[in-house]
């Protein structure tokens, strides 16, 4: 019969085994005796790299969960302190894998947790799966994190956790502000030779059936390689369909030289509304007047009427919060950084063994809290070890020498407000 023998196992292994070396030993233990007992969460994010946007705010939350955590978070009449341990993926996927790696075996992490994009979740899960730990991951769409990992919808995985929305929302939130413009039908898809890209572009499970179905003609010049530095073919391609719509999901810096190629040739569409490279002001800033009114799928705004429930600050105070203390606009990832601890706060009070990683995926997976993007409830699908937020789509605008990311459309979230009108570039 073949074995393993968990981190957590281990630690009870020898604690009582160093009873046979030598008194002293036990004071090395890694639950302390003299002190609150301390929980290890392990957390990646591409702290560098292309996908850093996603990171901007790791900092600022983190830092305010320590001082949240510093009078420790109360479970069976016990406090526990929560240390997290960061690590920078740096927007690699094999990065990802290797300082999961690390945590899960060197700093012997009692739950891992990681965010942004499947080149940051996929392999952390998978790392966490592999050694039987816990494991919670925000910021990539439900189907490159479920299908991307070979994940079956009749059995789902053991260990791994994930909250975010899926294909279909931002099908619909683009579609529903589409509609409320005057463009075209034509469709140009930009999707890179990726995780996200193959899962937007896949014939069946993404964009093209459901975008079919609602009349519109998508165009797929293919897929590209990331970091590419000539778009020509696209653009002639979505020329030659007379193209007045643009979408698909980029990294930062392709869709900006997409973007200069495309006014060089003189390609001039009506909306173009590209997932992950639009999410950031950072990056609108950076595209100078050429930002203003490109669009995307807006996961959380200072609107959204949510509230934390570890804290119980609103998503305005907690954006106006980052602001004053950086300096900087809020970002969205700012609200799903903050969910994904309040998620790891609520699992830690409620496990009923925290010795037990069996206990602890436990506690994750009968989890029912409204955080601050939203409900997180992993007994309501769509498939296992998935649990679905709400999702609207937004436009950048220029005022008062700024650019604002507009709520301009919200049919299928109809509580988070609309704060704006879509514009035609």
């Amino acid at each position: 019969m073949t074995w393993k023998l968990s981190h957590i196992d281990r630690r009870r292994f020898l604690t009582v085994t160093g009873g046979a070396l030598a008194a002293p030993a036990i004071l090395h233990s890694t639950r302390s005796y003299a002190a609150n007992p301390t929980i290890k969460v392990g957390y990646v994010s591409p702290k560098t790299g292309p996908l850093a946007g996603f990171a901007e705010a790791d900092d600022y939350i983190i830092s305010g969960l320590k001082q949240k955590f510093a009078a420790g978070v109360a479970n069976n009449g016990k406090n526990w302190n929560i240390e997290i341990i960061t690590r920078d993926s740096q927007s690699n996927p094999n990065r990802a894998s290797e300082v999961a790696s690390e945590l899960l075996l060197g700093e012997e992490v009692d739950i891992i947790t990681a965010a942004a994009t499947p080149d940051t979740t996929n392999p952390v899960a998978d790392q966490a799966e592999l050694n039987g730990t816990p494991c919670i991951t925000t910021d990539c769409p439900w189907q490159p994190y479920f299908f991307g990992r070979n994940g079956n919808p009749a059995t789902g995985f053991e260990n791994t956790y994930h909250f975010f929305w899926g294909l279909e929302d931002v099908i619909g939130a683009f579609l529903d502000m589409w509609g409320k413009g005057s463009a075209a039908k034509k469709v140009g898809g930009l999707f890179p030779n990726d995780a996200d890209g193959n899962a937007w572009g896949d014939a069946n499970l993404g964009l093209p059936k459901p975008f079919a179905a609602a009349g519109y003609d998508l165009v797929d010049p293919g897929r590209y390689q990331p970091l590419s530095d000539d778009f020509s073919s696209q653009i002639q391609a979505f020329k030659n369909a007379g193209c007045e719509i643009v979408t698909g999901v980029m990294i930062p810096p392709d869709f900006a030289t997409f973007w200069s190629q495309a006014a060089q040739q003189g390609f001039n569409p009506k909306i173009v509304t590209i997932g992950k490279a639009l999410l950031f002001p950072s990056v609108i800033d950076s595209l100078g007047d050429r930002g203003n009114g490109l669009s995307s799928e807006v996961w959380w705004s200072p609107n959204h009427p949510f509230s934390s429930s570890l804290t119980g600050i609103s998503a305005k105070d907690l954006a106006a919060g980052y602001t004053q203390d950086t300096g900087k606009q809020w970002t969205q990832p700012i609200g799903f950084r903050h969910a994904l601890f309040e998620v790891v706060a609520d699992v830690v009070s409620r496990t009923d063994d925290l010795d037990s990683p069996e206990s602890v995926v436990a506690a994750i997976a009968a989890t029912k809290l409204d955080t601050m993007v939203g409900p997180v409830d992993w007994s309501s699908g769509p498939v296992k070890n998935v649990s679905k937020t709400p999702l609207v789509s937004g436009q950048w605008q220029a005022e008062n020498g700024k650019y604002d990311l507009k709520i301009v459309a919200n049919s299928a979230a109809p509580q988070i407000p609309l704060t704006g009108d879509l514009k035609m570039l």
